[in-house]
């Protein structure tokens, strides 16, 4: 069986986390969730009011679930794993600073192993070099300069592949290819 390592922290955004845990086991790939440490993570729900009173011009954040991860970083052991899925919120914004996850996460880069990346999740894969070379990927649109100022291409799509990497811009677009890239990057490897 396939095994697909998801990173989060507090912040973590629950529809980019919770629809890939689920979308992965039921095509029976184990997914496994990992933070800082092994306990108990804030998720939160990023959306645009539809209706507020007074527009938002970005989104707005609201506590949503609980996650727990199951292993920390500096446990992970990455040959272990087939897969990587760099999930969005706010936690990338602190996470692309932890040195386990960089680790683990050019460890993918350097075996050429699937990697799945929506929305802020770009941001650790950016910080751990995986973007240099003018590699192409999709983030949300605020993302952008994570991208080009380390050395990819933004592109404004719902699914992009470039080798190992499939990147989408946030959880809307899971409607597109991108879990059946992924998934059969997974397969195929």
């Amino acid at each position: 069986m396939s095994r697909v390592l998801i990173p989060i922290g507090d912040g973590t955004e629950m529809m980019d986390t919770l629809y890939p845990l689920f979308r992965l086991a039921e095509e029976g790939i184990e997914a496994v969730v990992a933070g800082p440490a092994a306990r108990v993570y804030n998720g939160v729900a990023h959306e645009i009011p539809p209706n507020a009173m007074v527009p938002w011009d970005i989104t707005q954040e609201r506590p949503s679930y609980h996650i727990q991860a199951a292993v920390a970083f500096r446990d992970v052991e990455p040959e272990a794993y087939s897969g990587l899925f760099l999930s969005g919120g706010r936690a990338p914004e602190y996470l692309r600073y932890d040195e386990e996850l960089l680790r683990i996460t050019r460890h993918f880069l350097d075996a050429d192993k699937p990697i799945a990346v929506v929305c802020h999740g770009i941001e650790i894969l950016a910080a751990a070099g995986g973007l240099k070379g003018g590699r192409k990927a999709a983030t949300v649109a605020k993302c952008e300069l994570d991208v080009t100022q380390f050395g990819g291409v933004y592109v404004n799509e719902a699914c992009v592949a470039d080798g190992n990497i499939v990147s989408a811009r946030t959880w809307h677009d899971y409607g597109s290819a991108f879990f059946k890239v992924f998934i059969g990057k997974l397969r195929d490897g």
